[in-house]
């Protein structure tokens, strides 16, 4: 049975206060930090102090003239007696001391005296992020950061949140894990975030759990919940979202096992991912996904020269993997698109490469005017293909029988729309979130993956490049491999 990790030890009993009075040496009065050492450590160090007749006093207090630490930093000591100076609304100035000048004063059966060796250094805590711009779009968040224990906690809890219909819990959560993916270096402390928006109370508790204990008992314990763990299994079923996962784990359904043995209704696109399971939840390589471009282009000169194919998604991001390959198509005279898609995909088909397909057509109309932002958070309407891929592979997953299952979405793009197609497309999902609540809230414009409308001018604004769309809603350029936010 796996057991969730205790944040803290049992407290040992703590030592007796013993009498107030000032021992042998009236001019020093000692408080032991229980962080890192223990309690039971304390506990035993008390004692062996007062019985050479030392004054130790088990809380803070302003009387207190010698703070001793063992394995913890100045700066962690500094915070700890700021903390204990709050509560007990007292001052005082100790000397912040390793437990090393404790031992030799043991040893010495009296107070030796304090050499710089002996004195914790605390160094001044400039915040991280005190130039960190509020909305993610206005930010660069490189692939990789100095922060991923602290944004993988936060971003298990957003994915529970949204696990459990909380969009508003998960979103925060993403956020935070946002702003701590874009912070130049390393957090060694809580209060170098400063005042940082996008940051609440509750993601600032995980975060100081992760950096006091490496851990978070929150975390851990969803990691470890049965729900959270059947919900992950589903939602990695193509074609199955949230509410379908939660559902069959209400049905009291728990495996894929369970799924096949109940003869669960499924969808054909849902058959093909429980059929692919394995496969799908494999992750394609960059040169899988480039070769997988080359089949497309292939394909589409075929039948329309002069048309492009670009990878989008995270590998344009600059990931060396991913969980599917996404596709735009174009051409760059407007109108010559129209059935290039249908003809590609029956083409591939035909050559057994396309182990299932799904296509729909394009229903956005110009006319109809811009959606409210936020109205569409990620789909739009382009004419595409959700398809599954039969690619031949060599020495790698799958290779046993010479080829593998890989998720390819195929989207055609006008050309005037293309900019925009390949911005959303591009991602990562929470930049475009941000990127559209900028749009709206600063700019009063709405932006989506076809168009973006100036509500002011009653407007729309076309653009060449998304170098342009940047410069519509007045931003600084982020380029593709900082958008990992």
């Amino acid at each position: 049975m796996a057991l969730v990790p205790l944040k803290r030890r049992r407290r040992a009993p703590s030592p007796p206060a013993g009498p107030p009075d000032a021992g042998r040496f009236p001019a020093v009065v000692l408080c032991l930090v229980e962080k890192r050492m223990g309690a039971s450590r304390r506990a035993f160090l008390t004692q062996l102090a007062r019985a050479k007749g030392f004054r130790v006093d088990r809380a803070y207090s302003a009387a207190v003239t010698h703070v001793v630490s063992e394995q913890n930093s100045g700066n962690e000591v500094a915070r700890w007696l700021e903390q204990q100076q709050e509560e007990c609304g007292a001052g005082g100035d100790p000397a912040l001391l390793d437990i090393s000048w404790f031992t030799e004063s043991m040893g010495a059966g009296r107070p030796v005296e304090i050499e710089s060796r002996h004195r914790l250094r605390v160094t001044a805590l400039a915040p991280l992020g005190q130039q960190m711009a509020p909305y993610a779009c206005q930010r660069r968040t490189p692939l990789l950061h100095s922060n991923q224990p602290l944004t993988e906690a936060l971003e298990t809890l957003a994915e529970e949140a949204g696990f459990s219909g909380s969009e508003g819990r998960s979103l925060a959560f993403t956020r935070a894990a946002s702003v701590l993916k874009a912070l130049p270096g390393q957090l060694s402390a809580l209060e170098e975030l400063g005042p940082l928006p996008g940051i609440g109370e509750h993601s600032r508790r995980v975060i100081q759990d992760v950096l006091e204990d490496g851990v978070s008992v929150e975390v851990e314990r969803v990691k470890l919940s049965e729900r959270y763990r059947t919900m992950k299994l589903f939602t990695k079923i193509f074609g199955v979202g949230v509410r379908t996962a939660s559902r069959w784990y209400q049905e009291g359904i728990r495996t894929l096992v369970d799924l096949q043995e109940r003869n669960t209704k499924l969808t054909r696109q849902q058959q093909a991912g429980l059929q692919h399971y394995e496969d799908l939840n494999t992750p394609v390589e960059r040169g899988e996904a480039e070769s997988i471009g080359r089949m497309v282009q292939e394909a589409v000169q075929r039948f329309l020269p002069g048309a492009s194919v670009t990878l989008a998604g995270g590998f344009r991001r600059g990931k060396p993997r991913g969980h599917d390959v996404d596709l735009l198509l174009t051409h760059p005279e407007a109108g010559r698109e129209a059935g290039l898609l249908s003809r590609v995909v029956s083409w591939l088909d035909s050559q057994g490469l396309i182990l299932y397909q799904h296509s729909q057509e394009n229903s956005f109309a110009l006319h109809e005017g811009p959606e409210p932002p936020g109205g569409r958070d990620v789909l739009d309407r382009f004419e595409r293909c959700f398809s599954i891929f039969r690619l031949e592979v060599q020495g790698r997953p799958g290779a046993a029988r010479g080829w593998k299952a890989v998720r390819v979405d195929l989207v055609v793009a006008p050309v005037g729309q293309f900019p925009f197609a390949l911005l959303g497309w591009t991602g990562s999902r929470h930049f475009e979130r941000e990127l559209r609540r900028f749009a709206g809230h600063e700019r009063k414009m709405v932006l989506n993956s076809h168009t973006l409308y100036d509500t002011r001018l009653n407007l729309f604004l076309p653009a060449a490049s998304e170098e342009e769309i940047f410069q519509h809603l007045g931003l600084e350029y982020v380029p593709p491999t900082q958008r990992n936010a």
